[in-house]
C-alpha cells in the first residue's frame, strides 16, 4: 500500500526526519492562504500515487499567492497517467546546494532489507541508475543486528558527504530504518534529502510502501489508504476477503490457495491458454465469498471462460457449490465454467450442481483443457 507524498512526510515528522513547512490544499483559494501564511514562495505539488508527477507539470514553483492559487488550479484540473489530482501540498521553497537519494528496501534476493544512497539525487535517479549504477551505494542490513554506525559511514563515504554532515545524515538514516521496521514497510524513500543554502538536511520528497500483509497491526495506516490509484477489481477483491490481481487473459480462475492458484496458471499457460487473473478464495471460503469472487471475475469483459479448481479441505466443496449457485442466480451470464471439485463433501457438491449448466473435470490437466477450448470455440 502506498502512502501519498504529504502521509508520508508526517509520518517522517514523527521520527524527527526535517521537512519543509507546508500543508495540504483541496481548493485553488486554499493554496492561496498557504502560500501567504508560507512567506509567499511556495512548491505546489500533485498528490498522486504515481511516478513522473514533475514531468508531467504536476510540481511548480510558484512566487506569489496569485501564482500559487493560478497553478494550483490549473494542476488540479489535470490528470497524471490516467489519475486525477485532488489536493495539492503546498510546501514553502527550498534553497538546494546538493540533492541526495536516500532509501531502504526489501532485496528479495539476498533476503535482506538493503541502504541505497546515491550523491545525486531528483527526478532523473533512474537515469543514473542505469547509466552510471556505479554511483549507487549499497549496504546490506541484518535485520537482526540492525543498522550499524559503520554502515551508515560508508555510505556516506561512498557518496562523497561532506563531513560536517555526518552526524546529521547518521540521524536521517536512523530515523528512516525505524520507520522502515516500525511500519512493516517494504520501501522508505527521501528523493531528494537535500543540503540546503545555510546548510542544513532537509527531506524534500518522501515515499512510503507499506507490507499490506501487515496492516493488521496498523490499523492507523491502513486508515491512509487511497483507492484512486489501485485497480477497481482488486480494491473489490480486498473487500469481499480473496487475494486478487487481475491480468491481460480471458481464462478466469478461481481456486483455494496461493500455490494451487500459481500451479493452475502456469497449467493453463502451458497448453496455450492465457489466465485473467489470479484469484486464491483462501482456506475455509464460505458459499458468500464464493459467489463474490466468481462475480468479480465475471465484471472483467475479457474473460471468454471460467476454470474453478478447488481441492476441498478447510474450504468445503459444498460450500464451493452453494457459491457457485448463488453466483448464477445473482449474474446473467453466458460465460462458460469449468469445475474441478476434489476433497470435503466432493459428492454432495456434484448434487448441488447437477441442475448447473457447467462442464465438469476430473483433472486440473483436463479442467485446463477443456477451458483452452471454450475460449478458442468462442474465438472462431
Amino acid at each position: 500500500m502506498k502512502l501519498h507524498e504529504y502521509q508520508a512526510k508526517n509520518l517522517y515528522a514523527k521520527y524527527n526526519i526535517p521537512i519543509p513547512k507546508g500543508r495540504i490544499a483541496t481548493s485553488a483559494s486554499e493554496a492561496r492562504r498557504l502560500c501567504e501564511e508560507l512567506g509567499g514562495k511556495v512548491v505546489v505539488k500533485a498528490q498522486v500515487l504515481v511516478s513522473g508527477r514533475g514531468k508531467a507539470g504536476g510540481v511548480r514553483l510558484v512566487k506569489t499567492p496569485e501564482e500559487a492559487e493560478e497553478v494550483t488550479t490549473s494542476i488540479l484540473s489535470m490528470k497524471i497517467k490516467d489519475l486525477p489530482v485532488r489536493k495539492v501540498l503546498v510546501d514553502e521553497a527550498i534553497s538546494i546546494s546538493k540533492e541526495i537519494y536516500l532509501g531502504i528496501t526489501n532485496d528479495r534476493a539476498a533476503q535482506k532489507p538493503v541502504l541505497i544512497a546515491c550523491g545525486a539525487g531528483g527526478v532523473d535517479i533512474e537515469e543514473v541508475a542505469q547509466k552510471t549504477p556505479g554511483k549507487i551505494a549499497k549496504m546490506e542490513v541484518d535485520s537482526l543486528l540492525g543498522l550499524r554506525d559503520y554502515q551508515i559511514r560508508d555510505i556516506a563515504l561512498s557518496i562523497d558527504l561532506p563531513r560536517q554532515f555526518w552526524r546529521p545524515f547518521g540521524e536521517i538514516i536512523y530515523a528512516l530504518w525505524k520507520v522502515y521496521t516500525d511500519c512493516d514497510a517494504t520501501m522508505a524513500e527521501i528523493n531528494p534529502l537535500v543540503i540546503t543554502a545555510d546548510n542544513h538536511l532537509v527531506a524534500l520528497d518522501a515515499k512510503i510502501v507499506l507490507d499490506e500483509n501487515a496492516l493488521f497491526r496498523h490499523p492507523d495506516l491502513a486508515d491512509l489508504r487511497d483507492i484512486d490509484g489501485e485497480d477497481w477489481a482488486e480494491t473489490q477483491g480486498r473487500k469481499f476477503g480473496v487475494s486478487f490481481v487481475k491480468m491481460e487473459g480471458d481464462i478466469g480462475c478461481m481456486v483455494n490457495g496461493a500455490g494451487l492458484a500459481m500451479a493452475t496458471m502456469d497449467i493453463i499457460s502451458h497448453f496455450g491458454g492465457k489466465p485473467a487473473n489470479f484469484l486464491d478464495i483462501g482456506g475455509g471460503a464460505s458459499s458468500e465469498k464464493v459467489a463474490s469472487a466468481i462475480r468479480l471475475i465475471l465484471a472483467d469483459r475479457n474473460v471468454k471462460a471460467i476454470l474453478i479448481n478447488v481441492f476441498g479441505g478447510i474450504t468445503r466443496c459444498d460450500e464451493v457449490a452453494e457459491g457457485i449457485v448463488r453466483a448464477c442466480r445473482d449474474v446473467a451470464s453466458d460465460v462458460p465454467m469449468v469445475v474441478r471439485l476434489v476433497g470435503t463433501n466432493e459428492d454432495k457438491a456434484r448434487q448441488i450442481l447437477s441442475g448447473a449448466s457447467l462442464v465438469y473435470a476430473d483433472s486440473l490437466v483436463e479442467g485446463a483443457k477443456k477451458a483452452i477450448d471454450m475460449v478458442r470455440k468462442e474465438d472462431k
